[in-house]
């Protein structure tokens, strides 16, 4: 149940943002148009048989206030006791802007407009891209707008800063730890945004074969030493030297670095397959395959080891093996297009959903997946699993598939309750 005062603050924040948001704060508007909310925004029941009197009552009486405080006025519908809309008095904009930072702790468009101004004054001049995006945000200020995401481009221009004035080799995490103190705050956060901004500045987009984050290497900055997880029954040849993998039921590990030295890369088994995640990939055996940690989106080194080993055996079968949800979806589909290898789906369908062993294991959709299923689903690959998922409101991680797939006995069952394999 909400009550009239916190009726009051919806009604003025809806009406007060949605001023801000129109032509006529910028002043381009040429037909006026009140800037109006409806009630049933704000209550969805407000017009239904089944709606809640005191809430009804509570949103009108609020709607009373905001008449009474001449911040807005409001129209009834005709032979009812039910508003039909209520309205900005635009020229109480900034009185109503004010009350709600008195009294509910909202930030004016004014003040919003000062930190912008603030940022401004604190990066201007003090590298090439940062002055790039420090105009940007001055046309936005100059038009009488408060440049939209403001907060998150200010992490933006510290990172620019700090780069574009590095003389100190350094790995990307220490980078984003001297930046934000955090060493995978750069690399998840702002890495993909700031080395556009870089790149701008420099009038060099990326080439065929190059990443976005390449360009941090003209600032010294570089990313960690890749290396390549391998196992299975295949040979490196390197130099004088042939390496059978499969003398080591583990696997190797080698750094990228490598990879030019490698003069030919022989499977010696039916199939290829690229595994997302790490402890999947331990448990992954098999005489009849070589097993690949791939770890997340597909990155240039990876790529570039991929294509070899395609080249070096045209007839392979390649597979690809990860979680069964959106994101295990768009990874595989970034593996395709950045190898131009077809990798099949490996454990990945809905057999796997259905399967009861797993049931204890299954997780719900959040929003999110939802959105990207609906998108997988307009591809035909993954058509049928997406639906299935979308319809059952499933999702599975791979790394209880990968534990049967090693050594479950088929008596093993998951907890319902997501307890311990018993």
């Amino acid at each position: 149940m909400r009550y009239r005062d916190q009726y009051l603050e919806e009604i003025l924040t809806h009406l007060a943002e949605g001023y801000r948001k129109s032509r006529k704060d910028s002043g381009t508007s040429l037909i006026h148009r009140r800037t109006i909310v409806k009630p049933e925004k704000l209550y969805r029941k407000y017009r239904e048989n089944d709606g809640d009197p005191s809430e009804i009552e509570a949103l009108n009486e609020a709607a009373e206030m905001c008449r009474t405080l001449g911040f807005a006025d409001y129209q009834m519908k005709r032979f009812s006791n039910e508003i039909e809309g209520i309205w900005l008095e635009d020229a109480k904009i900034e009185a109503v802007e004010s009350y709600l930072k008195t009294h509910c702790g909202y930030q004016p468009k004014a003040d919003k407009m000062q930190e912008v101004r603030d940022m401004i004054r604190r990066y201007k001049g003090r590298s090439p891209a940062a002055d790039l995006v420090c105009g940007e945000l001055c046309g936005k200020i100059s038009c009488n707008q408060v440049p939209a995401r403001y907060e998150q481009t200010e992490d933006i221009l510290r990172a620019l800063v700090f780069i574009e004035n590095n003389t100190m080799p350094l790995y990307l995490r220490e980078a984003s730890q001297m930046i934000y103190g955090s060493t995978k705050y750069f690399e998840e956060k702002t890495l993909d945004a700031v080395c556009r901004r870089l790149r701008n500045s420099l009038n060099r987009p990326c080439g065929q074969d190059e990443m976005p984050g390449e360009i941090l290497k003209e600032y010294h900055i570089y990313p960690e030493q890749q290396r390549f997880c391998l196992k299975g029954e295949a040979v490196l040849k390197k130099g004088g030297y042939e390496i059978p993998l499969g003398a080591f039921p583990g696997g190797i590990e080698f750094a990228a670095d490598e990879l030019n030295d490698l003069r030919e890369i022989r499977v010696n088994a039916e199939r290829f397959i690229t595994v997302e995640n790490k402890t999947a990939y331990y448990r992954c055996t098999g005489k009849d395959s070589v097993y690949f940690y791939l770890g997340g989106y597909t990155n240039r080194t990876q790529r570039d080891f991929l294509k070899k080993v395609k080249d070096d055996n045209p007839d392979l079968k390649f597979l690809h093996f990860g979680d069964i949800d959106a994101g295990g979806f768009y990874i595989h589909d970034h593996l395709c297009r950045m190898t131009g290898v077809p990798f099949g789906l490996w454990h990945m369908s809905a057999e796997e959903l259905k399967d009861p062993r797993y049931a204890g294991c299954l997780q719900k959709l959040t929003p999110g997946d939802r959105k990207r299923l609906k998108n997988l689903r307009e591809t035909e690959l993954y058509r049928e699993t997406a639906e299935y998922m979308l319809r059952e409101n499933v999702k599975l991680e791979q790394e209880i598939v990968s534990l049967y797939l090693k050594s479950g006995p088929a008596e093993w069952t998951i907890q319902n309750d997501r307890g311990a394999v018993t």
